[in-house]
């Protein structure tokens, strides 16, 4: 049995009895201070990124996102435990691929807590992937999912133009690709080019690559910059890390929703990229795609000549051909003699014939006109001449007997709309008239119809006669005064 007289009894009934106060006393060889839980975990921090300052972590991606101020969190684990991280904007923005759940990666970083939560995590600085394999993990994985979109379906495939006028070409702009493409375009069929330099490896290579591909896909036909025809992505050969830029997703959507017809020529032959899938081509070599995009000129030039041969010879083979068998009609129709001998003698008859009618309408011309001559006679003119002047002045005397001014002269007066010269010939038209003109025999006088007297004025005659007297008229003094007609 334990002694009851020891220190470890004593302490255990001192516990025991301190347990069961209420309030918090002074004990008595007791000089431990309390501490809030605020420094508690502060001391711990402090501890914990002293003695963990740098650390470099091997794990598994678990719950990674990445919120909307930049900032992204995860968690590390391993088949034993689990630890927190978290990277801030400005070292996510230098990663060099884009993390996903599953990926074992290589954490570079310093160890802290978090006092909010009592709990422990890494502030990540660098991140890798854990070796190749994980690399090509985390492509067989993006590659999945991408082509789980339809991405390098077969029948998004745009067909190649023919023979481009334009050609755009992505890569970097100091490199020996460029080169090479322009000579091969060069020694194949000139063609005008437009470079859009961008980087082809390392941070900010894929959006720079990825708004190139956009940007002339942007570009509008017609403008002062020419839309490229086709566009060649390409990039020479290296290692997985150095083309890893076009492997990210913003670089194999851009290449997938352009609309102009994309090469991609991403390092050498044995070299496979993602953006060789979403590409409508893909070529073994930067040269290769260039020997792709052209034809040879000089093959171009031997063709367009024996198309040009075959036509002319196709065409002369159809005018031989088409002689020959007029030729061959030819031989069946009759001769020219044959066909023009019934129209001549038939031509000549008619001349003989038409110089016989001619003589004879001579002939009887010349009779009739002696007949003729012979009736015109001076004293047969007369009596027509005279027979003619006769029916003229019978015809005048009836013009005269029917002539309405021929009574004037025997004191009679004819009534006119005046201004209108249509004669009255009652008392309502002449009252309806208001205005008229009284035709004398020599001349004309105005009146108004009014019910009393009223002023006249006399006109002279627009044709003048010889009139027993003279009447008189607005020169010789006032004008007379007439009563009125009703």
């Amino acid at each position: 049995m334990p002694d009851p007289f020891s220190d470890d009894v004593v302490s255990s009934d001192m516990l025991a009895s301190d347990m069961g106060r209420l309030v918090a006393e002074p004990v008595a060889g007791d000089n431990a201070l309390a501490m809030s839980v605020g420094e508690l975990a502060f001391k711990l921090k402090r501890m914990v990124e002293g003695e963990f300052g740098h650390v470099r972590l091997r794990g598994e991606i678990s719950g990674w996102k990445r919120v909307a101020s930049g900032h992204c969190y995860m968690a590390l684990k391993d088949d034993q435990a689990v630890i927190d991280g978290v990277i801030w904007k400005g070292s996510a923005a230098r990663l060099a691929f884009v993390p996903q759940d599953g990926v074992e990666v290589i954490a570079t970083g310093k160890l802290t807590t978090y006092p909010g939560r009592s709990k422990y995590q890494i502030v990540i600085d660098r991140m890798e992937l854990a070796g190749a394999g994980a690399l090509m993990a985390l492509l067989e994985k993006l590659k999945a999912k991408l082509g789980g979109e339809g991405l390098f379906d077969a029948g998004r495939k745009k067909p190649l133009p023919f023979m481009p006028q334009v050609i755009g070409v992505v890569t970097s702009g100091t490199g020996a690709v460029i080169r090479d493409i322009l000579h091969r375009l060069e020694d194949r069929c000139p063609t005008h080019v437009i470079v859009w330099p961008v980087k082809v490896q390392g941070e900010g290579s894929a959006a720079e690559i990825a708004a190139a591909v956009r940007g002339f896909d942007a570009i509008a036909p017609g403008g002062p910059v020419p839309r490229p025809d086709l566009v060649i992505v390409a990039r020479g050969g290296g290692s997985v890390e150095d083309l890893w830029s076009f492997n990210e997703e913003v670089v194999v959507r851009a290449v997938a929703a352009c609309s102009i017809p994309i090469i991609s020529a991403v390092g050498h032959e044995t070299d496979t990229t993602l953006c060789d899938y979403a590409a409508d081509l893909r070529a073994p070599t930067p040269t290769a795609a260039a020997e792709i995009a052209v034809p040879v000129l000089a093959d171009l030039r031997l063709t367009i000549d024996s198309h040009r041969n075959r036509t002319e010879r196709c065409a002369r083979r159809y005018v031989e051909r088409g002689r020959e068998r007029l030729d061959a009609l030819a031989r069946h129709l009759p001769k020219r003699d044959q066909l023009l001998g019934p129209q001549r003698q038939r031509a000549d008859d008619a001349g003989q014939r038409l110089d016989r009618g001619l003589e004879r309408r001579l002939t009887l011309a010349r009779g009739s006109l002696d007949r003729s001559g012979a009736a015109l006679r001076p004293a047969t003119l007369e009596r027509k001449l005279e027979g003619a002047r006769a029916r003229l002045d019978a015809t005048w005397r009836l013009v005269q007997s029917l002539n309405p001014d021929a009574i004037l002269d025997r004191g009679y007066a004819r009534v006119t709309v005046q201004g209108g010269g249509t004669t009255l010939a009652s008392a309502a038209a002449a009252r309806a008239a208001g205005a008229l003109t009284l035709h004398f025999r020599d001349g004309m006088v105005d009146a108004t119809v009014d019910g009393g007297v009223s002023e006249v004025a006399a006109r002279p005659k627009p044709v003048s006669r010889p009139t027993p007297s003279a009447a008189p008229s607005a020169a010789s003094g006032a004008a007379p005064r007439q009563p009125t007609l009703f």
